[in-house]
């Protein structure tokens, strides 16, 4: 492969990568936004006594939102990874992931158009949360085509893929930043979070039609590995009947253990970031800006730079290897992160002490835990592909995918428990 082409197949799954993270981060980035649109329902005067002071009282769909939101991003995740993987032989990659980046920016579109629509309270809720649902339904299938696609080229592929979901975090967290410092007017900034989003994704899918001419164009060279395009019949030494019929069970039977490693490395991530993290108060901020930017600053946006630097690294260093025990021995050491974060200074908290007051504590802990995860997981997602064979390797991607899917809804339903026992 030339590299100049490789470059240019790099930049695409990076593009693609970014592509299926970026609108979920933009829906949670906004929280603000769309409770702020929730704000005196009618239906609360129904439901709540009259003569109760209004005051700071939020709203029935104001307080329930993050959960709502939560549950409709994850169950839609997880069902439609678990689909993709019995799927994929049936349906044609293309259609798999053209149709799902054309649906997700339609549904940005549509959300653009709605920050200048008036919607009453209930109905506005109920849009979104059918946005939500729509776009992480689609978003699980591209997922799961895109590591798919990527187990039938050489393990530095899936790196990008990685990385570009990495930088989706920072994306939006830097974004979220910028609407504090610039002090605009909450729904001009949301207007302007859903253009970027439309955009990035119309990149996304300029990247996946230029894909079969960056890789076709890599066949004319010699290389250590044959890099097939993944736009036309793969592996075509291989039977089509043959790829069908392959049993999920001996793939998963394969790659169990790395798959069961990615799907806790998730469980851990999730449980604790953002439902614990990011109720951490500094104990330095005495009501300066500082108490403002703290949370954005030392939770979102250091979480997504380390975690991305994390997924990174793998382009330079992929230790320890595929077979080594000390893979699922690092993963299962970060369970030491549950007692570390519920320890630092979390508030409001009625079980334990506080033995971590520094802020300098909860960084230390959040630059640990971030690289940790982004390295880690990539690593799983990179081997997984590798440890079966060539036309076993996209079936593979899949079922690694459904297990990242899986990691992530275990880890929001363990985050209710973390946070209950603080």
């Amino acid at each position: 492969v030339t590299l100049p082409s490789y470059f240019g197949v790099w930049l695409i799954f990076f593009m693609l990568g970014l592509g299926t993270l970026l609108p979920w981060n933009f829906f949670m980035t906004a929280t603000m936004y769309f409770t702020s649109r929730l704000k005196d329902s009618s239906l609360d005067d129904i439901l709540i006594n009259r003569t109760e002071p209004r005051g700071d009282h939020r709203t029935i769909l104001e307080a329930k939102f993050n959960n709502v939101m939560t549950l409709c991003a994850m169950l839609p995740l997880l069902l439609c990874t678990c689909l993709n993987s019995f799927l994929h032989s049936r349906v044609s990659q293309d259609l798999r992931v053209m149709g799902s980046l054309l649906v997700i920016m339609l549904i940005f579109i549509i959300t653009t158009i709605i920050v200048k629509v008036h919607l009453e309270p209930l109905p506005f809720f109920a849009v979104t949360m059918v946005k939500i649902i729509i776009i992480n339904s689609f978003g699980a299938v591209l997922q799961g085509s895109l590591f798919g696609m990527a187990g039938l080229l050489p393990v530095s592929y899936t790196t990008p893929i990685m990385s570009g979901q990495g930088l989706a975090g920072s994306f939006a967290a830097f974004a979220m930043i910028c609407a504090i410092t610039s002090g605009s007017e909450l729904h001009d900034a949301a207007f302007g979070y859903f253009i970027t989003a439309c955009v990035v994704i119309f990149l996304s899918i300029l990247s996946y039609v230029l894909l079969p001419k960056l890789v076709s164009l890599s066949h004319s060279h010699t290389h250590t590995h044959t890099v097939n395009n993944p736009h036309k019949n793969k592996d075509q030494t291989t039977d089509q009947n043959e790829r069908q019929n392959i049993s999920m069970m001996v793939i998963f039977k394969k790659i169990w253990l790395l798959a069961v490693s990615v799907c806790f490395t998730f469980t851990i991530t999730i449980g604790m970031f953002p439902a614990i993290t990011a109720d951490v108060k500094s104990t330095l901020a005495d009501g300066g800006s500082w108490e403002q930017y703290f949370i954005p600053v030392s939770c979102f946006l250091l979480f997504n730079l380390c975690d991305w630097g994390g997924r990174s690294l793998t382009v330079v260093c992929m230790w320890p290897k595929k077979d080594n025990m000390l893979l699922p021995v690092m993963i299962a050491s970060r369970l030491v992160f549950i007692p570390l974060f519920m320890l630092c200074n979390v508030q409001p908290r009625l079980n334990l002490p506080v033995y971590f007051q520094h802020d300098g504590w909860f960084i230390f802990f959040m630059i640990l835990f971030a690289v940790s995860n982004g390295y880690l997981a990539s690593l799983c997602m990179c081997f997984g592909p590798k440890n079966v064979l060539p036309h076993e390797a996209e079936t593979a991607g899949a079922i690694m995918a459904f297990f990242l899917s899986l990691g992530l809804a275990l880890g929001a339903a363990l985050s209710f428990v973390f946070r209950a026992l603080v």
